[in-house]
């Protein structure tokens, strides 16, 4: 089992990186890992190198008998039972391990995404609210990769309104079984899995999470469906027509579905950032190694100063996602390195410490998402004609990536969680927002007053952030001032709101990871990475800065407007930096090594 030691000293708040300063020494990063995390990374690369790029077109023709024998492979290496309980045939390792081992699968969009749906969602539901019987029944077949788990919630009228779910389930006469009726939309896995965790309402009203297998009287799966991207994955509708499931295989309570499916999502959405940054990486290198090779004018186009900066991007992108990734499953880490192992309140424990962190886990899901469209986009673009031809991988990254922002709710769904998860946390007294927005009115109404320099490594970029956090305490306030409790019906502010709370997240990560590097390593050392928090956090603030005004702009007006406007002027008020000459220095890093260097 890896475990980490946590450079935490205390348990952190989930959403309080909006109204505190973060502490570097404080926050895990791919700096951190120790000798087991490393091994279990080049293991999970070893895998994908080998097993899964090799075989990328077998598994893009949909094999999936092929695809099985990946996942049996995965298992015999450990990579499929990261989540599972020693007891039940698991490794049971820590979060930062099971983000290593998504972050790495992912060098080729279809299976990661097989595999992600068996390991993930639809594994951990059986480890979180499965009775001993379940577990002992289903864990050990599906940590050894023998059956294959599926995880069946949507609905085609109940996508992210998923408690509008029209399935159906009622008590036989003699109560030995449920007979579920309806049909599951967009399943993963749904043409080979064995066992399903599927979501339906007991006599249409308590929404209630069933366990299925393949076998059952009443189950079918209907056509694959023919889609853009993920081509080589399996999606089919789910088709239960009096479908009997015992009754010892409802999961969880009756009526207690939400809380199975809303856990389970905020597991997903962490894994598909991970996945996401993995991805990325490996666009990156494919898009080097292109760079190198194809000539334009006489020379490579690697030497031309508009595809350096795309180059560029992409490694700013993967620096700042693993920043965000690794620094939320390690808080992950630090707040269930108490919990009992074996105690039976292991589980709910362990679920409660991942949910601290469901704002985090959203902002990766949105972020991720978004940053490695922008990545598949730039790849394409490197590669000119040969990026839009199938026998060249940017056209399939770039179809496969597109999914990402509606997997695990959609990003604009996300969004609203983002903001309406810290107004209510707010509210209810959980997170200090209020005390520090109040805090923060008070201070912009005495005007400015003098401060001592500070004289601590990257002082502007501190500062800057600072000032990103308040603008972000800003909006909220005035947008909460004005809409009060009908503010969740304005989804335009909400959003805005989260584009400045994800900004912030990203801003704050990418800055404390870099100056954890300057501490350990010292600024020369460090110089590469300077140059990516000052492009990241120069364009970030520019970004920060333009959600604010589309909210501003409708809470406010006439002269309480232009005084919002000014304190933004304030805030977003700092001396430019040469972001030409810092991407061209990044380009020259990755260039150099051929791939990803950080």
């Amino acid at each position: 089992m890896a475990t980490i030691v946590s450079p935490l000293k205390r348990k952190i708040i989930g959403g309080n990186f909006l109204i505190e300063e973060t502490n570097p020494q404080e926050i895990f990063t791919p700096e951190d890992f120790n000798d087991q995390h490393k091994l279990i990374e080049q293991t999970a690369e070893d895998f994908a190198v080998q097993e899964i790029v090799s075989n990328a077109d077998r598994i893009e023709h949909k094999d999936f008998a092929f695809s099985r024998e990946l996942l049996k492979t995965a298992a015999n290496l450990g990579l499929t039972a990261v989540d599972i309980p020693e007891e039940y045939g698991g490794t049971e390792m820590d979060k930062v391990s099971s983000a290593i081992i998504a972050d790495h699968i992912a060098k080729q969009g279809s299976f990661a995404v097989t595999f992600s749906a068996h390991v993930g969602i639809g594994t951990l539901p059986f480890v979180w609210f499965g009775t001993p019987e379940q577990k002992k029944k289903y864990l050990p077949l599906l940590a050894s990769g023998e059956w294959v788990a599926g995880y069946a919630l949507s609905e085609s009228s109940s996508g992210s309104d998923a408690m509008n779910a029209r399935t159906k389930a009622v008590l036989s006469p003699d109560g030995k079984h449920y007979l579920l009726n309806g049909e599951k939309m967009w399943i993963t896995n749904a043409s080979f899995a064995d066992v399903f965790v599927v979501f339906a309402k007991v006599d249409g009203e308590k929404f209630t999470a069933f366990i299925i297998e393949r076998t059952f009287p009443g189950f079918s799966v209907g056509p694959e469906e023919h889609k853009l991207g993920i081509r080589g994955s399996s999606t089919c509708p789910l088709i239960l027509n009096d479908c009997q499931v015992p009754v010892e295989n409802v999961l969880g309570e009756v009526g207690k579905g939400a809380t199975i499916a809303f856990n389970i999502l905020n597991v997903g959405r962490f894994k598909l950032g991970a996945a996401a940054v993995g991805g990325a990486r490996t666009c990156l290198a494919n898009s080097i190694k292109w760079a190198k090779d194809r000539k334009a004018f006489g020379k490579s186009i690697g030497e031309f100063g508009m595809v350096r900066e795309m180059l560029a991007d992409i490694a700013i992108g993967i620096y700042a996602g693993e920043a965000l990734v690794y620094r939320t499953v390690g808080m992950m880490d630090a707040a269930t390195a108490d919990i009992e192992k074996g105690s039976p309140d292991e589980s709910r424990l362990i679920r409660k410490a991942i949910e601290e962190y469901a704002v985090e886990c959203s902002i990766i899901k949105v972020w991720a998402s978004e940053m490695f469209d922008k990545v598949v986009d730039n790849q394409v673009q490197i590669h000119g004609g040969y990026g839009f031809v199938e026998e060249y991988p940017a056209e399939r990254a770039y179809r496969d990536s597109r999914v990402n922002r509606i997997f695990e709710g959609t990003n604009e769904i996300n969004r609203l969680i983002i903001s309406g998860w810290l107004l209510k946390r707010a509210l209810s007294g959980q997170l200090p927002l209020l005390p520090a927005i109040k805090k923060l009115m008070s201070e912009v109404m005495e005007g400015p007053s003098f401060v001592e320099e500070d004289e601590r490594k990257l002082a502007p970029q501190r500062k800057l952030i600072g000032n990103a956090k308040k603008i972000g305490l800003m909006v909220a306030g005035a947008a909460s001032q004005k809409y009060m409790q009908q503010i969740a019906d304005h989804q335009e502010v909400m959003g805005a709101i989260a584009d400045i709370v994800i900004e912030v997240y990203a801003m704050d990560s990418v800055l404390a990871r870099t100056l954890k590097l300057i501490e350990s390593q010292g600024e020369a050392a460090s110089a590469v990475a300077m140059a990516i928090t000052d492009v990241y956090l120069q364009e970030g603030i520019t970004r920060v800065e333009a959600a604010a005004k589309k909210a501003l702009a409708d809470v406010a007006e006439g002269d309480m407007l232009r005084t919002q406007m000014t304190l933004l002027r304030r805030f977003v008020k700092g001396d430019p930096v040469n972001v030409i000459a810092a991407r061209d220095k990044i380009a020259a890093r990755v260039l150099e090594a051929g791939k990803y260097a950080f």
